[in-house]
């Protein structure tokens, strides 16, 4: 298994690490309930290090990017980012990503760590068919630096202040003004980082890209400026349980490569333009559509779980627990399409039916009361 640059530093703090997507992550640090509540309440920690940085350069990368997403990366702003997918001939879906424009002609992918080798290999394959479609030399590089880089989340209400004591004074103040899905340049203790907010909790937060070499350094510096903040380390089940509450779907859970993006509700991310996988997109008929379901009392349908309707099985739980904000269970539900909003539904749940009811996603956001 590859090991983040972070590895000896988390386990002096605690954590328990697990296999996931190649790498040795942290699971836990203190407990799962406590790093979620932190994150929710006040600012927590996270090592992403093995999330894929792929970088995307030269005169025509944003058309060799646009040719191969079902978005239009050449489209944004600099300094812009944009949530994506990539597909395959069939319309099924690779990878959902985050595509960043950092400059006219540079762009940041960030993908899944376990999709990593399939996205630098069809991102390379894609650029070098079009420039061939094009009749244009191969002006596009496509660049893996994962191993060399780290990626650093602080998420949570307090996490602006956590960065306005860690940073500079001019790195400081355009993070202050940074927007949601923007992603800016900077220095930390000497060293360039990227500080984009694309948070995958549904709090403010903030991810810090860096070289690997100052992996330790900046952790530690961000120990030191949470302190007064009452920030924690967290591990993978907290980011789980924090992502679902927010309604943000995990690739195989909720996405996988036998789905298309209306069969996941993500229609609406696919721009009108040609790219590898819309003849298939617009030709195959949707099967499910992806909703949220609540339950009562503390059991939680998991993921494989059976939902029915009556006597008729309507599709399968991707992704589920005891909502560790709101106190019931949550659930995130592949079902047929058309299934209304207030529906009473029954996931089976070790041969026991649990009822449950559809709602509207997300479960939890910052602008609406825990309680709700």
């Amino acid at each position: 298994m590859l090991e983040s640059p972070l590895k000896e530093r988390c386990t002096q703090m605690g954590a328990q690490f697990t296999e996931f997507g190649g790498w040795s992550m942290p699971l836990r640090y203190t407990g799962d309930i406590k790093e979620h509540n932190a994150v929710r309440s006040a600012v927590g920690m996270f090592d992403l290090s093995h999330m894929a940085q792929i970088e995307v350069e030269g005169p025509i990368a944003g058309d060799a990017l646009d040719a191969a997403l079902v978005t239009m990366p050449s489209a944004m702003p600099i300094g812009r980012a944009r949530y994506s997918l990539i597909l395959d001939s069939t319309g099924g879906i690779l990878d959902d990503l985050i595509v960043y424009r950092l400059a006219e002609n540079s762009y940041l992918v960030v993908a899944n760590a376990a999709n990593r080798q399939i996205v630098v290999d069809e991102l390379t394959k894609r650029s070098r068919a079009w420039c061939a479609a094009h009749g244009v030399p191969e002006q596009v590089s496509v660049t893996d630096t994962t191993i060399h880089r780290t990626m650093i989340a602080v998420q949570g209400p307090e996490s602006r202040g956590v960065m306005t004591r860690l940073l500079n004074d001019e790195t400081a103040a355009t993070v202050e003004k940074l927007g949601y899905y923007r992603i800016c340049e900077g220095t930390l203790l000497g060293l360039p980082v990227r500080i984009a907010r694309t948070g995958y909790t549904g709090e403010l937060g903030y991810e810090i890209m860096a070289p690997a070499h100052g992996a330790v350094p900046i952790w530690d510096a961000i120990v030191c400026a949470g302190e007064q903040y009452g920030l924690i380390p967290c591990g993978l089940a907290a980011r789980d349980t924090l992502r679902l509450e927010a309604g943000m779907a995990l690739y195989g859970h909720e996405l996988t490569r036998d789905l298309t993006p209306r069969d996941v509700g993500l229609e609406k991310l696919i721009a009108p333009h040609t790219f590898v996988g819309k003849g298939a997109v617009e030709s195959r008929p949707q099967r499910f559509s992806l909703y949220g379901v609540v339950g009562s009392g503390r059991r939680a349908a998991r993921a494989g779980s059976a939902v029915y309707q009556g006597a008729s099985r309507i599709g399968v739980i991707t992704s589920g627990a005891l909502s560790p904000t709101l106190g019931y269970p949550v659930a995130l539900a592949r079902l047929i399409p058309g299934v209304a909003v207030g529906a009473e539904v029954d996931a089976d749940v070790r041969g026991k039916r649990l009822a449950m009811k559809v709602v509207e996603l997300p479960f939890y956001s910052r602008t609406r009361p825990k309680n709700s």
